[in-house]
């Protein structure tokens, strides 16, 4: 698992091999992470499914900190920027794409939530001060068009009515939360204090809101005991969870947060790859058109400055 960081490294202008190797393992491991969610669709809450799925992933986060004798002990005022961690990147982005999962199609949430990429370049602005390259700006929206393309067919079947344009604010707040999740982490890291804990205590506090949400709530904390269930819940807490953050934070720490931004237009591909093999889908021009889109705006971005 590559969670460790050298703490308050600037982003880097030129991609080593490591941030390749980051990158992909982010784009596969969240790629792979649509059909586990299918897993997880039944009689449980969604609200208790994220918190199971971030109870086990802490509590491997703790065991993998007190293995590699990473720092845990900070002050409070430390604890604070864990706790908007928890809140707006393990637990309120998550809960709210589920709400809205249950009220639009898969490909409008891939669609919504690939605008991170740009929204990262307009946060980083607004908060770092980091003017957003042309190229980065150009790239975003190209792969931005591109999923729009690859998902037409669902998105044009949509009823565009109240129930449908609930779920698209349920998801536009979520990817927002994502991305000002993104903000809190790169500061995190530049005042430098590691991946592994801001991870570890993130993920901690996000199974605490989760928790008090899903208690509030009323929901029962009992999950299906169900192969299908289970194998979903693990791989999102291990894989989906603590390698792919573990290594999304640690590339936002090293080459920025409109770069790393990107792989929310990649993963959608993977998982529409996925599809075709398990769910029969199938590629139409659209389709073919808009994974040039995706391909090319990568490429575009991944060599740009910023």
């Amino acid at each position: 698992m590559s969670l460790a960081l050298s703490a308050g490294r600037a982003p880097s202008d030129g991609l080593t091999a490591r941030d390749y190797s980051l990158y992909g393992m982010t784009v596969f491991a969240w790629g792979f992470s649509w059909i586990a969610i299918r897993g997880q669709v039944g009689t449980v809450a969604p609200e208790v499914s994220v918190f199971w799925r971030f109870v086990l992933a802490a509590l491997v986060m703790v065991g993998w900190s007190l293995i590699r004798r990473e720092k845990l002990a900070y002050p409070l005022r430390t604890h604070i920027r864990f706790a908007a961690l928890g809140a707006l990147l393990f637990s309120t982005n998550f809960t709210l794409f589920y709400f809205g999962a249950s009220l639009l199609p898969s490909g409008l949430l891939a669609v919504v939530f690939s605008l991170a990429s740009v929204l990262n370049l307009f946060l980083g602005f607004l908060i770092f001060g980091q003017r957003p390259g042309t190229r980065s700006l150009i790239a975003g929206l190209i792969g931005f068009s591109g999923i729009a393309l690859m998902f037409e067919p669902q998105i044009a079947k949509t009823d565009v009515g109240g129930d449908a344009l609930l779920g698209l604010l349920f998801c536009s707040l979520g990817t927002l939360s994502f991305c000002l999740g993104n903000m809190v982490s790169a500061s995190t890291q530049r005042i430098g204090i590691s991946v592994t804990a801001a991870t570890t205590w993130g993920m901690l506090y996000g199974a605490l809101f989760l928790g008090c949400f899903a208690a509030l709530r009323g929901s029962s904390f009992s999950v299906e005991m169900t192969p299908a269930y289970l194998g979903s819940l693990v791989y999102l807490a291990i894989v989906a969870s603590v390698i792919a953050f573990g290594s999304y934070l640690t590339l936002l720490g090293r080459i920025g947060s409109a770069r790393a931004g990107y792989a929310t237009v990649i993963f959608p591909v993977i998982a529409l790859s996925v599809s075709t093999v398990f769910e029969d889908y199938h590629w139409n021009a659209a389709a073919l058109a808009g994974l040039v889109c995706v391909i090319a705006g990568n490429i575009l971005m991944l060599r740009s400055k910023s």
